[in-house]
């Protein structure tokens, strides 16, 4: 019997709900849907155009583009052709676009537009395996002979059988390679994170049942978040394959807000950056109320956090509180939910990077409970989870049912269930010290309370992540500003931040000739704007190496190297990145304040 995966319940989905929307895109006027049954055949039609262009069992796609349509639809076709996808950020660099193309072995990439395609041309003579890019819809003209549009792609599915397809889908195994998640390492280029159709599948299903409570084709989500993102493969892919619910794909992240006005969507999954605006934004907006107005809101927020006390612990308002509780829904909540576009929220989910308690409460008072998820890509996305129910503002929540997590003598968050991941890509020694007995070392440090509900208590990798969910290795960056000969120490800083900043020292022998030899006194060098100016060119030079997001928006050049009487260097002179963050603060502050 033919394995339960993703791209059988897809196709299975094309029958069981078959006029059903399966996705919508904004069209002039509305958003436009295509059913279940036109998805599945989409998937099949680019399974068969991959088959006639070559594609292999085991072969592989990148994808490189905003959240599409087409995106999804040659993710799956590469699952149903018993190959992988792989997905890029749009944020790469050409070298970072090369790299992955390369390290997955991918013999076709799938862009949005021109802009995406020039990204690999820039690179085309380093990558031998590529055959065709295929651009999506909608994009401008490229003339080049591997280049394939939309349509030309799909029309190559002439030359293949659907029942090629299909074959090959009853052959998927469980423990078989189902797709490739890049993630930043410590140290060195991004690695591949091999997921299996088991991960996706059992994840998938336990996400729909634990976590979201059982979604159906009554459901609707928006994609915007990233799609080479684990997180938002599961509520884009893999969550609605399992439950049949619909997906709006965002016109962009710039139109996010219009968007979820016009969907109201009945599933939200936000990053903490996403959270905070919204904060902002809605808090802004209630601080202009006055008179009785404001004596309303207040009184409405206080009556929304009593009730969503007990909603937490999994019990109902009664009595008086029941009362107030409807009352202000239809007064206050009723008004202020749509407004966000979060009318119809059921569910709304927190992750990919530390938020804070304070915006969980925020939005508690607003009648709105944010559901924090704690997990990586190593573990197909969710470890813990505060579920309807049962939700501990401040903490992660419990392990998923199924799901294995305990705490290792030094503090670290070990893991083992069937979402753990197959290792990664070319990468033993890695996975080795990744996977160890079965158990994934995550990296993080935390603790369960008495109720089991596990708090993150630090990190144990230096990997930073950015209020908006992306990943970074700190050591990337700091060893490229270290490449310019006045610079001793880099230290990159932006763990929960909007961007990135970078602490720098000069060193102590060639700053002082420097000054000399460009007129600058040494006791001035640090803030001397020849210096500044200097550091800044080799910033901007670097910057181009490296995606957007790891770019470094601002510096600061301190005014003495760190040492080891100030606690800031090991004995083996290596940084102690907490200390220094401790030492610095004030200057830190002021560049974001800035």
């Amino acid at each position: 019997m033919a394995y339960d995966s993703i791209p059988s319940k897809i196709i299975s989905n094309g029958q069981k709900f078959a006029d059903k929307p399966a996705y919508f895109v904004r069209g002039a006027t509305a958003w436009e849907p295509t059913s279940w049954k036109t998805y599945a055949a989409e998937c099949v039609q680019a399974a068969r155009a991959l088959i006639s262009l070559g594609f292999q069992p085991g072969g592989t796609v990148s994808i490189l583009g905003f959240n599409r349509p087409e995106w999804v639809i040659l993710d799956v076709a590469a699952m149903c052709a018993g190959g992988a996808p792989a997905g890029i950020y749009t944020t790469c660099s050409p070298t970072e676009v090369q790299y992955i193309v390369n390290h997955a072995e991918s013999s076709v990439v799938l862009v949005e537009n021109k802009a995406q395609w020039e990204k690999i041309l820039a690179k085309i003579d380093e990558l031998p395996l590529l055959k065709h890019v295929i651009l999506m819809k909608g994009a401008e003209k490229v003339e080049h002979p591997i280049v394939l549009t939309w349509e030309q792609f799909m029309a190559k599915a002439e030359g293949t059988p659907e029942k090629e397809v299909h074959d090959r889908i009853a052959k998927l195994e469980p423990q078989g390679l189902a797709t490739f998640i890049y993630t930043s390492g410590t140290t060195g280029p991004p690695k591949g994170v091999m997921l299996s159709h088991e991960n996706l599948s059992w994840t998938a299903n336990l996400a729909i049942n634990d976590i979201v409570g059982g979604a159906g084709p009554e459901d609707c989500s928006v994609s915007y978040l990233p799609l080479s993102h684990i997180a938002e493969q599961m509520f884009s892919i893999h969550a609605p394959a399992c439950s049949g619910y619909a997906v709006y794909f965002a016109q962009g992240i710039e139109k996010l807000g219009d968007n979820l006005k016009e969907v109201q969507p009945t599933i939200f999954f936000g990053v903490p950056r996403i959270w905070e605006k919204f904060h902002a934004g809605v808090s802004g907006k209630l601080k202009e109320a006055t008179g009785v107005k404001a004596k309303l809101v207040e009184w409405a927020r206080g009556v929304a956090i009593q009730a969503n006390a007990l909603n937490m612990r999994g019990e109902k308002p009664s009595g008086f509180l029941a009362f107030q509780y409807a009352l202000a829904n239809k007064l206050i909540y009723s008004k202020l939910k749509p407004a966000v576009g979060l009318g119809r929220a059921r569910v709304c989910v927190s992750g990919a990077a530390p938020i804070g308690k304070d915006v969980l409460e925020f939005f508690s008072s607003l009648d709105l409970t944010v559901l924090e998820v704690y997990g990586q890509s190593e573990g197909s996305g969710p470890t813990t989870i505060n579920r309807p129910g049962r939700t501990k503002l401040g903490t992660v929540g419990p392990a998923l049912p199924g799901v294995t997590v305990k705490i290792a003598e030094d503090g670290e968050i070990l893991v083992k269930g069937p979402n753990i991941f197959l290792g990664y890509y070319k990468e033993p020694q890695a996975t080795a010290e990744t996977l160890v007995d079965g158990w994934l070392c995550s990296g993080d440090l935390g603790a369960f309370d008495s109720d089991q509900f596990l708090s993150i208590t630090g990190r144990k990798k230096e990997i930073i992540i950015t209020a908006g969910g992306k990943n970074i290795a700190p050591k990337n960056l700091e060893a490229a500003i270290k490449q310019h000969e006045l610079v001793n120490e880099a230290v990159v800083i932006g763990d929960r931040r909007k961007f990135l900043i970078a602490l720098v020292t000069i060193d102590p022998e060639k700053g002082p000739a420097w000054a000399n030899a460009n007129g600058v006194k040494p006791e001035e060098l640090a803030n001397s704007p020849a210096l500044q100016k200097e550091i800044q060119r080799h910033i901007d030079e670097m910057n181009r190496e490296f995606a957007q997001v790891e770019q470094i928006k601002k510096f600061k050049i301190l005014p003495r190297n760190f040492t080891i009487a100030d606690n800031e260097l090991t004995p083996t002179l290596k940084v102690k990145r907490k200390k220094v963050n401790e030492s610095w603060s004030k200057e830190i502050e002021a560049l974001y304040a800035e």
